[in-house]
């Protein structure tokens, strides 16, 4: 069941479902799952089987079908999607994040890793603007240059170039994108990328909501602090309204979205509420992604990380999220154990900033390369990554993942053998002994908890 198995089929698949009478096809299909989605997805997942060229493909597929026959939560959620997501966002959004994406590209990745001798990661995040109608207090990307931009020549190559590695998933942030004056000419022209925006969601308004529908292949993950109080403390006066606002527009679209949470010593326990989840849910986010606070960007604050004990909660409270509510999401930096570790670093995905630097992480503000120099896969080549890779995971306990948080002197190693540089000034504050110190004792009492945990559930001694 290797890489190699189907390949007639798959490419006469491809061909079929990318024609106008295949995408046809696909969108009654979809209304027809909606309809009876236990029976009728189980079918469609019993089709995937037949084209699915991996063998680990093959095993998700039957996992996802177990669990759409014993789990209510799982039918739940399916439901939603086929119920919530209008059939021409369907085609776009899930048809290129299932079968281009997962199906079709990763295989393709494998192969052309082998072929080329380089690590080509599943997805990559990229910056277009660095230009930000918002200015949030403690922003992880709050000192970059505001004026920094791809233009759309590079974009337009990068995209293409991403294709050819087998790479469909195309992540943007910023800066807002949505204020990138080129983004819906370059979703238009890629059709066959799924595109996820990490955005504020201010400026989706009805003219917005339109756009990302005519696309078709565009979904925003929305950031929230909280309830209105803790949004509007950090984000400003009436933000928490206008993104309220934005679900609703997106959702009367039928426009799959989701969440974007950065979980803080402040808001930890409301934002992962059941009260907080079930409201998300409610407005319409069929997904999300949450990230423990990292003291980087814009005036950096150690005291918003959060502590051992919430991170202990998060470990037994997100599991238990997941296995009761209809939606999904990943938390960043409990979820080790899902991804194998840090993914960072060209290993499953990196970053790259408006000004085209190339950084292993949205949040470790260092690059030796620059894609407005080089291209996607020479970047991939460099000797960050290579660092990077070479201590991935940088621990056993894989509730331990992070080289900034959780083995802080893996990045301070990992910079000095690389030679990489700051991509902006104060970057590098992240080493001044004090704060070293600072991240080296709150890692040293995350280790302590999370042995607690990991070890009693493995049954391994605890490295060093």
């Amino acid at each position: 069941m290797g890489v190699e198995i189907r390949t007639q089929d798959h490419n006469t698949l491809m061909s079929l479902i990318r024609s106008t009478p295949g995408r046809f096809v696909l969108e009654k299909s979809a209304t027809l799952i909606g309809r009876n989605p236990e029976k009728n997805f189980v079918r469609l997942l019993d089709l995937s089987l037949y084209f699915a060229r991996l063998e680990s493909h093959r095993q998700n597929i039957l996992q996802l079908k177990e669990a759409l026959l014993s789990k209510p939560y799982v039918v739940a959620f399916v439901k939603r999607v086929f119920t919530e997501i209008h059939p021409r966002l369907l085609r776009g959004v899930v048809f290129n994040w299932f079968v281009n994406w997962i199906l079709f590209g990763q295989p393709i990745i494998i192969k052309k890793s082998q072929e080329l001798g380089v690590h080509i990661p599943y997805f990559f995040l990229v910056d277009p603007t660095s230009k930000c109608n918002l200015r949030c207090i403690g922003c992880w990307a709050g000192e970059y240059p505001k004026t920094d931009v791809i233009s759309f020549e590079r974009l337009d190559r990068l995209l293409e170039e991403a294709r050819e590695l087998g790479i469909y998933w195309v992540v943007m942030s910023g800066g807002e994108p949505f204020l990138y004056p080129h983004l819906f000419d370059l979703a238009e022209k890629h059709r066959d990328i799924c595109f996820m925006l990490y955005t504020n969601g201010t400026l989706i308004d009805e003219k917005m909501a339109d756009k990302i529908f005519k696309v078709a292949n565009m979904t925003p993950a929305i950031s929230l602090e909280g309830w209105e109080e803790a949004t509007d403390r950090r984000r400003g006066k009436g933000v928490f309204a206008r993104v309220m606002r934005a679900m609703d527009l997106l959702k009367e679209r039928g426009i799959p979205f989701g969440f974007s949470l950065t979980i803080t010593r402040e808001n930890c326990y409301e934002v992962m509420s059941e009260e907080f989840i079930d409201f998300l849910i409610n407005k319409g986010c069929l997904y999300g992604w949450t990230f423990h606070y990292v003291p980087v960007g814009r005036d950096p604050n150690f005291d918003l990380m959060i502590t051992p004990e919430q991170r202990s909660w998060l470990a037994r409270q997100v599991p238990k999220l997941r296995s009761t509510k209809p939606i999904q999401f990943a938390d960043f930096w409990n979820d080790g154990e899902l991804a194998g570790g840090c993914i960072a670093g060209g290993r499953r995905y990196f970053h790259i900033t408006a000004r085209g630097d190339v950084e292993p992480c949205a949040f470790v503000h260092f690059a030796c390369d620059n894609i407005k120099e080089k291209s996607l896969i020479e970047v991939l080549k460099n000797p960050l990554f290579k660092a990077y890779q070479s201590r991935q995971p940088f621990s056993d306990n894989l509730l331990r993942p992070c080289p900034i948080i959780d083995v802080p002197g893996a990045l301070r190693e990992i910079v000095r053998e690389s030679g990489a540089r700051p991509t902006h000034e104060g970057a590098d504050d992240i080493f001044k002994p004090e704060n070293a110190h600072v991240l080296d004792e709150k890692a040293r009492l995350w280790k302590e908890k999370a042995d607690e945990i990991w070890y009693s559930t493995h049954q391994r001694f605890p490295s060093a």
